[in-house]
């Protein structure tokens, strides 16, 4: 259990770059407009049984592993809902304020709108030569994320009127397989009809 532990909780982060809340919110503002439909995969991010992370520049998504070699695959119970940890690009460097982006542990860094007005829940992408699916399981903030990024950052991607425009994150599944590598398409394939 102890090794579950530290495998969960990764590397720290870095006090004296957190943001406070208005810095985080004006920076937010000067960011341009995410691509709706099609954007690009900007860093993969892998983490390990030791707590470290790798950023492969290639691998192959699965439905039965997500992120092949990932911790999602080593902790059960492993809910389909949660497999991909996704998050925009931008978004999150404003919030690392200069710490490594693997910090956050999501599995994805993509340069796409992932509101929930853009891809609500269903909609499905092709990322490379994979399928996906955005799932309904929220990605909020956590202790963890608290402790790398500070009270603030928690704040400003935690649940109030931004909470549909998904700062934190959301989670994808892996529907079809395929290869996917760092600069490839992330495409719009299809969005659920209201």
């Amino acid at each position: 259990m102890e090794e579950l532990r530290k495998e969960a909780y990764g590397p720290a982060g870095d006090v004296a770059r957190h943001l406070p809340f208005d810095d985080l919110v004006a920076g937010l503002g000067a960011l341009a407009d995410a691509p709706k439909d099609v954007g690009v995969l900007a860093l993969i991010v892998r983490r390990l049984a030791d707590g470290t992370r790798e950023t492969p520049a290639r691998l192959c998504l699965t439905p039965e592993e997500g992120v092949p070699g990932d911790g999602w695959s080593r902790r059960p119970p492993r809910s389909p809902d949660a497999q991909l940890a996704v998050m925009r690009h931008d978004v999150a460097a404003l919030i690392a304020n200069g710490q490594p982006l693997t910090l956050f542990g999501d599995n994805l860094l993509v340069e796409l709108d992932i509101s929930a007005a853009n891809l609500p829940c269903g909609s499905r992408l092709r990322v490379g030569e994979a399928i996906v699916e955005v799932t309904p399981k929220p990605h909020n903030g956590c202790s963890k994320f608290e402790a790398r990024f500070g009270a603030d950052a928690l704040r400003f991607v935690g649940p109030g009127l931004d909470r549909p425009r998904n700062l934190r994150g959301v989670y994808w599944r892996v529907v079809d397989a395929g290869e996917v590598e760092v600069g490839c398409s992330v495409r719009v394939i299809s969005r659920p009809v209201p």
